[in-house]
C-alpha cells in the first residue's frame, strides 16, 4: 500500500494473491476531464447535460443502473468528479493525527477508540464542567493505524461530561491539547437529548461524494452535540481494493476514521452494514474470495470502531460466528425515553440480497446477481434477527421507538412503496406465495409488527435523496447523502409520494419526552452557497409525538 489512509492500495501483484472479485478499478481518462468526456458522450448518443451544479441543484437525478437492485447510479452524478485524496481539508488536519471516536455507552461508562496516523502517547482529561478536569486516564501508548480503546468508568447516569485530548509523539516532551468538547453518559428516562443520522457517504465515488463537503457535514452535525450519530450504511465499500488481506479490507475503515472522528468525538458512533461493504451471510457462505471478503471486512469494522456487541445496556446476535467472533450486526438499546433497534439487512440471510453490482454476482457468474430473476422470498432477516425485533419492540415499554435499517429488504428502491412487499409487508409482487407458507412461525411480516408496536419512524438509506414518506401511522425516512457535492435526489421517480428534497446533509432528531422533532439540515460546499441554498438551513421539519406502549 501506498498509504494506508488511502482507499486505495499498490497495483503491483503477487504470486499466489487473492483477488477481491468485487474490485472496480479507477477509470482515468487520458487527456480528457471527465466533464469533456461526458460532452463527447452527449454529442455521440444526444444526452442532455446540466449546466452547472448549482443552476440546476434543486432538480431531481432520476434512478441509477440496477432499477430493482442496488445497482449504481453514478451514471446520473453531476460533475465535476473530484479529484485528489480523500482526506480532511487542511484546516481538520489535527483530526487525522488521532482520530477519536466514542462508543458502547452505559450509564456508568463509555470506550474511547483511538487511531493515530503516527505513533503516539495520549491521555484524556475529564469532568462535569468546562474546563475543570477531575479525572485522567493513564498514559498509553497508541500504535500507528490501529485502534486502541480506553473505557472510561466509574462515570455516573444521565451526565454530560467533558474532556480533553491530550497526545505526543513517544518520548516527546509536552503534550499537544485538543479543543475541549463532550460526551454523555445513557439519559434517563425524562431527559432530551439530540442525535443524528447520516445517509451514504460512498467516498469510493468521486463523481458524488467530495471529502470537503462530507467534512463540513459532519463538523456540522457536531456542532449539535449529539449523543450519537448512526451512520446507515455504504460508507466503507471494498470495491477500490484490488487484493484481498486483513490489512488491506482496514482501506476503507481507516480511511473514514479522521471524518467519523469529528462527529464521534463528541458523541457515539453507531455504524451498519449497507450491501457495498460486502459483509453478507451469503458471500461468507461461499468457497471462494468471496467468503474471505466477508471475514476480512466484518473483523476490520469491528476491531477498528468500538461497535456494541451483546453487552451491557446493548442486545444483539448471542452466537459468534467462525473466523469472526461475535459478529455485532444488529442492536438495540434505550437511551431516554426512546427505543432505538438498528436492523442488519445482509448477514442473516443465506440468499444474495444485493451485491451491488457486478463481480462475482454479476448476471451469469457463480452466485451470481440476476436482478430481475432474484428470490425476493429468499431474501430475509432470518429467524433469529426477527424473533429478536419481536422479543425488543413488544418489552420495550419506550415512548419513541425507531427502526434503522440499510433499506426495505435491503436491496430494490423506494420506501413505502416497496413496503408491503415480502417478509416486510406479506405479499408477493405478483402474488407468488403467501407470508404464513413463505415465513412461518413469523407472528407478523416487518412493517405489520411495527405498526403493532408503535414504532414512530422507520430511517432507510440506500437510495441517495431526502423522502419523508407515512405509512399506517410510521414515518419512512429516506436519508440524503452527507457528501454528494452535485446535489441531487437520486431515484425519486421510485417514490411516489412524500416530501422528496436533494442531498447533500444530514438528520437532526431531538427527543423529549412528549415529542421527536426531525430536521433535515442541508450542507454545502462554500461555492456553492447562495440566497436559496445555505448551509447549515433547515429543509424540511416535522415532530412525532410521544406513544403509549
Amino acid at each position: 500500500m501506498n498509504n494506508p489512509m488511502s482507499l486505495t492500495e499498490s497495483s503491483s501483484e503477487t504470486k499466489g494473491e487473492r483477488l477481491n472479485p468485487f474490485y472496480r478499478p479507477v477509470v482515468e481518462f487520458s487527456g480528457l476531464v471527465r466533464r469533456e468526456f461526458l460532452g463527447l458522450m452527449a454529442a455521440t448518443f444526444g444526452w442532455t447535460l446540466l449546466s452547472s451544479p448549482l443552476s440546476a441543484q434543486e432538480k431531481k437525478g432520476k434512478g441509477g443502473k440496477g432499477g430493482k437492485g442496488g445497482g449504481d447510479d453514478s451514471s446520473k452524478a453531476r460533475g465535476p468528479s473530484f479529484q485528489g485524496e480523500y482526506v480532511l481539508p487542511e484546516s481538520l488536519a489535527e483530526f487525522a493525527k488521532v482520530s477519536l471516536i466514542f462508543g458502547r455507552a452505559t450509564d456508568k461508562a463509555i470506550t474511547a477508540s483511538l487511531v493515530p496516523k503516527e505513533a503516539t502517547e495520549a491521555f484524556l482529561e475529564i469532568g462535569t464542567a468546562k474546563g475543570k478536569y477531575v479525572k485522567k486516564t493513564a498514559v498509553t501508548l497508541l500504535a500507528a493505524g490501529k485502534a486502541t480503546e480506553i473505557v472510561i468508568d466509574g462515570l455516573a447516569p444521565n451526565t454530560e461530561y467533558f474532556y480533553r485530548l491530550n497526545h505526543r509523539k513517544p518520548g516527546a516532551g509536552s503534550f499537544t491539547q485538543r479543543t475541549e468538547a463532550r460526551f454523555a453518559t445513557q439519559r434517563t428516562p425524562g431527559s432530551s437529548f439530540v442525535f443524528t443520522i447520516q445517509g451514504d457517504s460512498h467516498p469510493e465515488r468521486p463523481q458524488s461524494s467530495h471529502p470537503d463537503l462530507y467534512a463540513r457535514t459532519l463538523v456540522t452535525a457536531a456542532a449539535d452535540k449529539p449523543d450519537f450519530h448512526i451512520c446507515i450504511g455504504d460508507d466503507f465499500s471494498i470495491e477500490k481494493v484490488r487484493t484481498i488481506s486483513d490489512a488491506n479490507c482496514q482501506i476503507p475503515y481507516l480511511l473514514q476514521r479522521p471524518f467519523l472522528g469529528l462527529v464521534g468525538s463528541v458523541g457515539q458512533v453507531f455504524l451498519m452494514n449497507g450491501n457495498h461493504e460486502q459483509g453478507s451471510l451469503f458471500n461468507f457462505s461461499q468457497k471462494d474470495e468471496r467468503r474471505d471478503v466477508a471475514i476480512g471486512v466484518q473483523k476490520a469494522r469491528n476491531s477498528l470502531y468500538p461497535t456494541p456487541g451483546n453487552e451491557g445496556i446493548y442486545t444483539g446476535p448471542v452466537e459468534p460466528f467462525k473466523d469472526i467472533g461475535p459478529l455485532k450486526s444488529y442492536t438495540s438499546w434505550t437511551w431516554g425515553d426512546a427505543l432505538f433497534v438498528l436492523l442488519d439487512n445482509y448477514w442473516h440471510s443465506p440468499a444474495l440480497v444485493d451485491s451491488g453490482f457486478g463481480g462475482k454476482g454479476g448476471k451469469g457468474e457463480k452466485g451470481g446477481d440476476d436482478k430481475k430473476n432474484r428470490d425476493w422470498w429468499g431474501i430475509t432477516i432470518g429467524d433469529a434477527q426477527y424473533k429478536w425485533l419481536k422479543h425488543t419492540l413488544e418489552t420495550s415499554k419506550a415512548k419513541h421507538k425507531f427502526v434503522f435499517a440499510h433499506h426495505v429488504l435491503g436491496s430494490g428502491r423506494g420506501g413505502v412503496d416497496e413496503a408491503d412487499l415480502y417478509e416486510w409487508g406479506g405479499q408477493g409482487k405478483k402474488g407468488e406465495g403467501t407470508f404464513k407458507e413463505k415465513r412461518p412461525g413469523w407472528e407478523l411480516p416487518i412493517h405489520q409488527l411495527m405498526v403493532k408496536h408503535k414504532v414512530s419512524v422507520f430511517f432507510q438509506g440506500h437510495d441517495h435523496l431526502y423522502c419523508q414518506q407515512e405509512k399506517d401511522g410510521i414515518i419512512y425516512q429516506e436519508l440524503p447523502m452527507p457528501s454528494d457535492h452535485g446535489y441531487i435526489a437520486y431515484n425519486e421517480d421510485r417514490y411516489a409520494s412524500g416530501k422528496k428534497l436533494p442531498s447533500a446533509g444530514y438528520m437532526r432528531v431531538s427527543v423529549t419526552p412528549a415529542s421527536a422533532k426531525v430536521e433535515y439540515v442541508r450542507c454545502f460546499l462554500p461555492k456553492d452557497e447562495t440566497s436559496a441554498t445555505k448551509h447549515g438551513m433547515i429543509a424540511h421539519a416535522y415532530e412525532v409525538k410521544a406513544r403509549t406502549a
